[in-house]
């Protein structure tokens, strides 16, 4: 198919030129074969009801016994006539829906049974014996004697004809009945569309594997972990390539303007440029610090939740008892718990914090709690949900209680096992 075209029947019925293309033929065939599935998937299904009645009916007695011993066995046959009828099911989908239906990995013998794909086919397949062919049927009921209107003319040749609830006997009124045939028939492939794309969707929820879903998940996972090394390898690229390249040449520029301001005692544009030159030096300095912090990278986060806490313009008690951790859990720890300091300094009106920092279990759990007045809002633009969403990414939550009045206490917890 080209590109854009619809791969489903219900998608089909929607576009243009439906009536025109293939669409109603393909639905109306798999209407057509639903009854022959059906007589397949219900004559088991009668044969366990047939000899389970007895014994329903009659009471227990030895014949009965019998019998339903008989309907046990033959229900344990059910299931692997439901996993054949189900191969049959997914290449007849793809009449109605081309989309590949997958099974994903299955046990093989009795372990089949325990799978609750194998159940699903056995649903599928009661649905096949009971009420896929009462639709079909009335469809094709109703099919038939739509027919019989569009040919109506041909039909009062020989004299009237009863139509329904009336007589039909005059031409006029045969070609009237023609004239509902035809839009019967319009609105019957309308009707086949609607009836096989549910079917086939049914078909889909039922017969698909979960497998495929489980590999997509773990490759999502897989892509995010991937994705935060290249974000850490990125940065660390920046941070290096700050302090090697650009961090050098200024303070080449401080030297050289140092020197210049010996030799030119009393100039104040050299002494200006020099002051400014190491302005800018102690800058760049603390945006290499905060864009990747040497300290985190060589002692790992207790060591570096201790220097930003000696940083903070209020008094910040840190408790960190941790040994190594993965480089991007690290990483995401120190970066939101500088944010949320930085987030306190700024709006709480906090005087003091404590950060807490610990390993329970195979998580990291980190906690940063301010005496300040409280209300912090995620939506409220204090950088709250920038924090969670940097959480998110290394698989972790954030959790958040900030009642008016203080304290706010946010809690970080990161999966990780120690390197």
């Amino acid at each position: 198919m080209g590109e854009g075209a619809p791969v489903t029947v219900l998608d089909a019925v929607t576009g243009r030129g439906f009536l025109l293309g293939g669409w109603p033929w393909r639905s109306l065939w798999y209407l057509v074969t639903n009854l022959p599935v059906a007589l397949v998937a219900g004559a088991p299904l009668a044969l366990v009801v047939l000899l389970w009645q007895p014994i329903a009916t009659k009471g227990p007695s030895p014949a009965a016994v019998l019998s339903a011993a008989l309907g046990v066995l033959a229900a344990t046959v059910v299931p692997v006539l439901a996993t054949q009828l189900a191969k049959v099911e997914r290449a007849r989908v793809r009449l109605v829906d081309t989309r590949p239906i997958t099974t994903g990995d299955r046990a093989a013998g009795l372990h089949r049974y325990g799978e609750a794909a194998t159940w699903r086919e056995v649903a599928h397949t009661c649905l096949l014996a009971t009420v896929v062919p009462v639709v079909s049927s009335a469809f094709f009921v109703l099919f038939l004697l739509v027919v019989a209107f569009a040919l109506m003319p041909a039909l009062v040749v020989d004299g009237p004809v009863a139509a329904l609830f009336w007589e039909v006997g005059t031409a006029a009124e045969a070609w009237a009945c023609t004239a509902v045939g035809l839009a019967g028939l319009v609105a019957l492939t309308y009707l086949a569309a609607g009836i096989t794309g549910v079917q086939a969707q049914l078909a889909r929820e039922l017969l698909g594997g979960r497998g495929d879903l489980r590999a997509e998940l773990v490759e999502v996972s897989a892509s995010r972990a991937r994705l935060v090394d290249a974000f850490e390898a990125e940065r660390r690229r920046i941070e290096r390539d700050l302090h090697d390249g650009a961090q050098q040449r200024l303070v080449s520029l401080t030297i050289q303007l140092g020197l210049a301001r010996v030799d030119l005692p009393g100039n104040e544009n050299v002494a200006a440029a020099h002051e400014q030159a190491k302005e800018l030096m102690a800058e760049l300095r603390e945006l290499i610090r905060d864009i990747h912090p040497q300290v985190l990278t060589d002692h790992g986060l207790a060591a570096a939740l201790d220097d930003l806490a000696d940083r903070m313009p209020l008094p910040v008690t840190v408790s960190a008892d941790l040994t190594r951790l993965p480089a991007a859990v690290e990483s995401a720890a120190y970066f939101v718990v500088s944010e949320a300091l930085t987030n306190v300094a700024k709006h709480a009106q906090a005087t003091e914090a404590q950060v807490q920092a610990r390993q329970e279990g195979s998580a990291l759990v980190v906690e940063v709690v301010d005496n300040g007045h409280g209300g912090a809002d995620p939506a409220g633009g204090t950088g709250l949900t920038g924090l969670a969403d940097r959480v998110a990414v290394v698989g972790g939550r954030m959790l958040l209680s900030s009642p008016t009045g203080g304290p706010t206490r946010l809690r970080v917890e990161i999966p990780c096992r120690s390197e």
